[in-house]
């Protein structure tokens, strides 16, 4: 009887020893997606735009891992719509989101309320990208004003102060707070002229009713090889791929001077933390497939897979840096 136990409890031990040594995978607190309850990646925007493109390739590239996984757009309120309907779904490792510059670092300093808390109501999962915003003009312009590089461009402004503009998709834009930057920077003066989108915002610069742009590396890397457009630099600290022998902004002296649009992964707050590092450790390895990074490059983005801490850090630096330049634009919504 004595003996029985003592294997018992041998056995006991060993079962314990075993849990401690081998702990609960990530993969088993979460399921994997199938036809009932699919994996959703949340996109807040409409289809087609790059971050829709981006979720579906990346979706593609996780189905061994994670099984079925859907995109489900939801767009409206300048990403509100999607963003507040994840924040209210389960933490189960089924929904996640795509978030991005605007809804994270911008638009909560941009509109007096949104349906959601950029800072409480998620976790960061990965980064997904960064794209290279290019600071375009028309060769009308070159040839009206002589304006070749972007020292020309301040030197210009400085020298008629007040009489350039700058067109953007819209107040809070990216293209409107890399212009704002570029004001405080260098000192000079330029107008801002708001446009509904990016897409009438460029065909503004075409048309001559502006005279330069901060526009996505995407949209304009054709017109550029058409020479359509005149690239003065591109915003990010380093050269894009696209366009190598265009210089940065900081090349160009303009110091300090970094803008992207840039998007990564979420998931609701409540999510645990092993299932944060399991989809983390499933997509990062997606991103740095040949296949997905070329399909980003496609649509001017550079793959950049994160930890969920790194990207936490540069949703909150980006989120202090944009307070400030909302804050010297004057712009709000609502």
């Amino acid at each position: 009887m004595m003996q029985r136990r003592t294997l018992i409890s041998a056995i006991g031990l060993v079962a314990l020893a075993s849990v401690a040594y081998f702990p609960m995978t990530a993969g088993a607190a979460m399921s994997k997606g199938d036809g009932g309850n699919p994996i959703r990646i949340v996109v807040p925007y409409p289809p087609g735009g790059p971050l829709d493109v981006s979720a579906r390739t990346i979706a593609e590239a996780v189905t061994g891992a994670l099984g079925n996984v859907i995109v489900d757009n939801r767009p409206g309120a300048g990403g509100g719509v999607g963003m507040g309907y994840v924040k209210r779904q389960k933490g189960d490792g089924h929904t996640l989101v795509v978030g991005a510059v605007a809804t994270h670092a911008i638009n909560p300093h941009l509109y007096k309320r949104l349906p959601y808390d950029a800072q409480k109501d998620f976790k960061p999962v990965t980064l997904i990208a960064h794209v290279p915003n290019v600071l375009v003009v028309t060769p009308a312009f070159v040839s009206k004003t002589g304006v070749k590089s972007v020292q020309d461009l301040i030197a210009y402004a400085k020298a008629n102060p007040g009489k350039l503009n700058y067109a953007s998709g819209g107040n809070g834009s990216a293209g409107h707070m890399a212009g704002e930057w570029v004001k405080r920077l260098t000192g000079i003066d330029m107008v801002h002229v708001p446009f509904s989108g990016a897409a009438p915002a460029q065909l503004s610069v075409f048309g001559g009713q502006t005279d330069l742009i901060f526009d996505n590396l995407a949209s304009v890397t054709a017109n550029i090889q058409a020479g359509k457009l005149v690239p003065l630099a591109v915003t990010t600290k380093v050269r894009a791929k696209a366009l190598p022998n265009v210089p940065t902004m900081q090349e160009a002296g303009v110091q300090e001077f970094d803008i992207s649009t840039w998007y990564g992964l979420f998931v609701p707050s409540k999510t645990p933390d092993d299932v944060v590092q399991h989809l983390n450790q499933v997509l990062t390895a997606a991103l740095r497939e040949p296949d997905v990074v070329a399909r980003l490059e496609k649509l001017g983005g550079v793959a950049a897979p994160t930890t969920p801490e790194a990207f936490a850090q540069l949703v909150a630096d980006e989120s202090a840096k944009y307070a400030s330049l909302v804050k010297a634009s004057g712009a709000r919504v609502d």
